[in-house]
């Protein structure tokens, strides 16, 4: 089988898409994967370690007011289709998967302009709007929130199955976790994490929730602060006080899913992949949504789980050292509410969401399907 994999930007739209390449040559090593990305986005480095074969492309979002920037927006696109119709005849793949960002709408439009069949991959409760204009001319819409499902009225087909990296996840080790981190067993962990890059906001909040952990001195805390931040956010806080016993101060997590694994209470921004692990691990989680992203689509992705019981949020704006420890206090002094979050959140994971995935491109990639 051949296949093309597209999404660009963010991490949240580059790792479901090579979740599923990884997915794909798992069930067979002779697969041959194409990944079709952006010239300028972060899947230019990412990609290209994992030994895919990368493509890149020009391409840009529009802006919502009336710009300029617009008109070269429509004549890349124009460009963009010309090139993907090119690498697409070439490579001859059986199926094409796009998992968002604007790099996907000349790679997908190009696909079902050529009448190759076509799989859109939807990570977050309110679409992009480049999944939604594609949906028009896709095979099939995959859903990671069966929430997402209406959101696609002009798709001829909507499936649920959840998000990619759930799979990933769904079997670290929390025993490997703790060894990871130093933390003896029988200690609960509060992970603390703003993404991958850091979150300028929750750092902010953590130098303050410092002064407060001693209240708690049976659990152990772990800030994750990205590397960007590390450093200021650690001299900020021992220039207070010296770092407590139960406290780790980590500029990034190499192995995240056994951290994850080992956690009792996760802290942490409300994108659709680190949902998806929170789930699929069954943990509950106090969401802090970033209010700069498109739709505020964060915001719906936390209110979601929250309206499923499996969460506690907090908007950025009422976002204190003071009232971060609160919120952690509450759940982790109170057993039977964590385990009930806990049991909401596994009961809407998706562990299985590759092997879905996974059955709906060899379904698309029948002859005649």
């Amino acid at each position: 089988m051949k296949i093309v994999v597209s999404g660009g930007g963010t991490g949240g739209h580059i790792f479901p898409a090579l979740a599923i390449a990884e997915r794909v040559l798992r069930e067979d090593p002779e697969t041959e994967v194409l990944y079709i990305g952006s010239d300028r986005g972060m899947e230019t480095t990412i990609v290209p370690v994992r030994h895919i074969r990368f493509e890149p492309i020009r391409i840009s979002g529009f802006r919502r007011s009336l710009s300029l920037d617009n008109i070269r927006t429509v004549w890349r696109f124009v460009r963009g289709v010309s090139r993907c119709k090119r690498l697409l005849k070439r490579f001859a793949p059986d199926v094409v998967i796009g998992t968002g960002g604007y790099v996907c709408g000349p790679v997908l439009y190009a696909a079902a302009r050529l009448g190759i069949p076509t799989l859109i991959h939807e990570q977050n409760v309110v679409p992009g709007l480049t999944n939604v204009f594609l949906s028009r001319f896709a095979s099939s819409v995959a859903v990671s929130f069966r929430a997402s499902m209406d959101r696609f009225p002009h798709a001829s087909r909507v499936i649920y199955t959840g998000n990619p990296r759930a799979s990933e996840v769904a079997k670290a080790n929390p025993a490997k976790g703790r060894e990871l981190l130093g933390i003896p067993d029988g200690r609960p962990i509060v992970v603390i994490v703003g993404g991958s890059g850091g979150a300028r906001a929750i750092n902010e909040a953590l130098v303050e929730l410092a002064a407060f952990i001693d209240r708690m001195p049976e659990v152990h805390f772990v800030f994750i602060t990205g590397r960007p931040y590390y450093e200021r956010t650690r001299d900020r806080i021992t220039s207070q006080r010296s770092l407590p016993d139960n406290l780790k101060v980590l500029p990034f997590a190499d192995h995240m899913p056994e951290v994850l694994a080992a956690s009792s209470l996760v802290v942490t921004r409300s994108g659709a992949s680190i949902i998806a692990e929170l789930t699929a691990l069954g943990l509950p989680s106090i969401q802090i949504p970033s209010p700069n992203v498109t739709n505020n689509h964060q915001e719906a992705n936390a209110r979601w789980l929250c309206d499923e019981g499996a969460a506690d949020m907090l908007l950025e704006h009422e976002l204190t050292g003071e009232r971060l420890f609160e919120s952690i206090r509450r759940i982790m002094s109170d057993p039977i509410r964590r385990e009930s979050m806990a049991v909401s959140s596994r009961k809407l994971g998706k562990p299985e969401a590759s092997d879905l995935i996974f059955e709906e491109i060899r379904r698309l990639a029948e002859p005649g399907h």
